[in-house]
């Protein structure tokens, strides 16, 4: 009588779960990655001349607790905002006061005045990105001495 040879139980295991990645694999490596997508959220903004040579970036998250308000500022460097969570009221200069929202963008320059910044809800923060383009060492907000709040 012969014997009949025997697969160790974790030598078959092992065939088995070899075969059942490089299955696996097999399948990924034929699926087409994802598209990356990329799309406006802004039209274009025209930056005030500045000295290309001394060029900084800085960028900044803020957040408003809920029913917080900012005094009245300006910065002295162009601002790309971009709202992450929650709802922002905003008034720049003598703008329409408008209400921000996550996903949405705003822009500040070195000339407008912020009037108003207050986050209208009474339980959730409103947090946003800032992105200061500064041509010098400047302090990135400075408070505006006699400029009377949005009503």
């Amino acid at each position: 009588m012969t014997a009949t040879p025997r697969f160790p139980r974790f030598a078959f295991g092992a065939l088995v779960m070899t075969l059942a990645a490089a299955g696996v694999a097999s399948i990924a490596a034929q699926a087409p990655p994802p598209a990356v997508r990329a799309r406006p959220v802004r039209a274009a903004v025209a930056l005030p001349k500045m000295d290309g040579a001394n060029l900084k970036v800085h960028t900044v998250e803020v957040t408003y607790p809920p029913g917080a308000t900012s005094a009245a500022h300006r910065h002295p460097c162009p601002v790309i905002g971009y709202v992450m969570s929650g709802t922002i009221r905003m008034q720049v200069s003598d703008q329409p006061v408008v209400d921000y929202k996550a996903g949405e963008t705003f822009v500040e320059m070195p000339t407008d005045v912020h009037r108003l910044g207050v986050n209208p809800s009474a339980d959730t923060p409103a947090v946003f990105l800032v992105t200061f383009v500064c041509d010098r060492d400047t302090p990135l907000s400075i408070p505006e001495a006699g400029a009377a709040p949005a009503r």
